[in-house]
C-alpha cells in the first residue's frame, strides 16, 4: 500500500502577495483575473465578506471599497516563482514529488512510514512557512483521491489542525461519511446529479458502490475513483511529467481593437510566447490555430468570431515560423467593422523535438535553432519583450489592464524589495 501526501498552499495567490507586502496581513484581499475581470483568489477575510469566486470586479466594486478590500491584479510570474520555492522546501520530506497544480503537490511518503507522519508533515509545513511565508495544509492517505480528500478535511475541519492522516480505516470512514459526493475530486456536475438520483450523496456512499455500477454511471473514470476511495491506488506519484498534447497563449485586450495591424501586434506577441513555451518543454508543434472575437457578453453590439487552423510543415518551435502562420490565419479570418476584445494562439500535435518527422526541404534548421536560442537568452537576461519582431510593436495599447499588479519581487533585479536599516 502506498503512502501519498498532498500539500496545498492556502489562498495561494493572496499568500504570495502577502509574502512581500506586510500591509496586506489581516485585511481582506482579492486577486483579479487577467484584465482585472473577475475574482480568482480571495483571502479568508474577503470570503467572510461574501466575495465569491468568479465575481466580476466591476459589479462588486462599491462593496469592495465599502469594506476596504484590497484588489491586486494577477501576477503569474510571481506565483510561478513562488511555486518553485515551495517545491524546493518540500523535496527533502519526500522520495518523489509530483507538481499537480500551481498550489498543490503530491508527495511519496512511503520511505518515511516508520516516522510519525503528522509530525513529519508539520515539519514540512514549518519549512515552507520559513522559506516562503506561505501557509499550507497536508492530507495523507493510501491513494491520491483520498489524499486530496484528506487535504480538504485538514483545511476545513479544525480537528485536524492543518494535517489530516487518513491511513486509519476508521478515521477515513468517519471523514468519507461526512464529505459531500459533489466535492470529491473527479466528480463533475453531471456525475454528481446522476449519483444524487441514486441517493448517493457522500464520499462514503461512492466508496461503497459496486465497480460495475460505477462504470455504468460515470464510465471508467468513476470506477477508478471508487477503487481509489477503497484504498486501491490507480497510479503512484508520477515522477516524469506526461507530455503535453496542446498549448495555448490567449489574452483579453485592455481596450477594443478595430484594425488588423493592431490585432496582429497582439497575435505576434502571443505567437512569440508560444514558441518560447514550446522550446522550454523541448517540443515542436504540427498545427496552429489563431482566433479572435468580439465581446460575447455585450448585448446590442455586432458579434464575430474569426479562427483559422494552419498546418505546420515541417513541425516547428520557431517563433518566427509560428508568427508567419498566425499572420496568414488572421488575414484569412479578418472582418472589418467589429470591436475585438480577445485573441489567442493554440498549438496542437505536439511531439518531442528530437522525435519530429523530418522533411526533404527543411533548409538550415540549425541556424534557425541558434537564432531562437539567442532570442531566448536575450529576453531571459534583459527581461521579456527586450527583443521582439517589428510586427509586435512597442506601444501595445491593446495590452491587458493590470492597474494593481504587484512588482516582480523575485524575478526582476530592479524590483527586488529594499530593506533599509538605521
Amino acid at each position: 500500500m502506498s503512502t501519498i501526501a498532498l500539500i496545498d498552499c492556502n489562498n495561494y495567490y493572496v499568500s504570495c502577495e502577502r509574502a512581500f507586502d506586510a500591509s496586506l496581513a489581516g485585511v481582506p484581499v482579492v486577486v483579479a483575473s487577467n484584465n482585472d475581470g473577475c475574482a480568482i483568489a480571495r483571502s479568508a477575510e474577503a470570503k467572510a465578506l461574501g466575495v465569491k469566486m468568479g465575481d466580476p470586479i466591476h459589479l462588486i466594486r462599491d462593496r469592495l471599497t465599502k469594506h476596504g478590500v484590497v484588489v491586486r491584479s494577477s501576477n503569474y510570474t510571481l506565483y510561478g516563482d513562488m511555486q518553485r520555492r515551495v517545491v524546493a522546501a518540500v523535496e527533502e520530506f519526500a522520495s518523489e514529488v509530483e507538481i499537480y497544480s500551481i498550489d498543490e503537490t503530491f508527495l511519496d511518503l512511503e520511505p518515511f512510514v516508520d516516522r510519525d507522519l503528522v509530525d513529519h508533515a508539520n515539519a514540512m509545513r514549518d519549512q515552507v512557512r520559513r522559506w516562503t511565508t506561505i501557509p499550507t495544509c497536508v492530507g495523507i492517505a493510501p491513494t491520491k483521491t483520498l489524499a486530496k480528500l484528506a487535504n480538504a478535511a485538514a483545511k476545513k475541519n479544525p480537528l485536524f489542525d492543518g494535517v489530516a492522516d487518513l491511513r486509519d480505516p476508521r478515521l477515513r470512514s468517519w471523514v468519507l461519511d461526512r464529505f459531500p459526493a459533489a466535492d470529491v475530486w473527479g466528480v463533475g456536475r453531471a456525475t454528481a446529479a446522476k449519483l444524487a438520483d441514486l441517493g448517493i450523496t457522500t464520499a462514503g456512499q461512492i466508496r461503497d458502490m459496486q465497480l460495475k455500477q460505477a462504470r455504468s454511471v460515470g464510465t471508467v473514470v468513476l470506477e477508478r475513483l471508487v477503487a481509489e476511495l477503497q484504498g486501491v491506488a490507480a497510479s503512484a506519484v508520477e515522477v516524469v511529467e506526461p507530455q503535453r498534447r496542446g498549448m495555448a497563449v490567449t489574452r483579453s485586450f485592455g481596450m477594443p481593437v478595430h484594425d488588423i495591424e493592431t490585432l496582429m501586434g497582439a497575435v505576434a506577441q502571443y505567437a512569440m510566447r508560444a514558441g518560447e513555451k514550446l522550446r522550454q518543454h523541448g517540443l515542436v508543434a504540427g498545427q496552429l490555430t489563431v482566433f479572435f472575437h468580439t465581446n460575447r457578453f455585450k448585448t446590442g453590439a455586432g458579434q464575430y468570431q474569426g479562427a483559422r487552423r494552419m498546418g505546420l510543415h515541417p513541425m516547428t518551435s520557431d517563433s518566427l515560423e509560428l508568427l508567419a502562420a498566425a499572420r496568414r490565419g488572421v488575414e484569412a479570418a479578418w472582418r472589418d467593422g467589429y470591436a475585438y476584445t480577445k485573441a489567442g494562439i493554440m498549438l496542437d500535435e505536439l511531439v518531442a523535438a528530437d522525435l519530429r518527422p523530418r522533411t526533404l526541404f527543411e533548409g538550415d534548421v540549425g541556424r534557425r535553432e541558434r537564432l531562437m536560442t539567442a532570442l531566448d537568452e536575450v529576453n531571459g537576461r534583459f527581461g521579456k519583450l527586450t527583443a521582439v519582431p517589428a510586427a509586435q510593436g512597442f506601444k501595445r495599447d491593446w495590452k491587458m489592464r493590470a492597474e494593481n499588479r504587484s512588482p516582480a519581487w523575485t524575478t526582476r533585479i530592479d524590483q527586488v524589495p529594499l530593506v533599509l536599516a538605521d
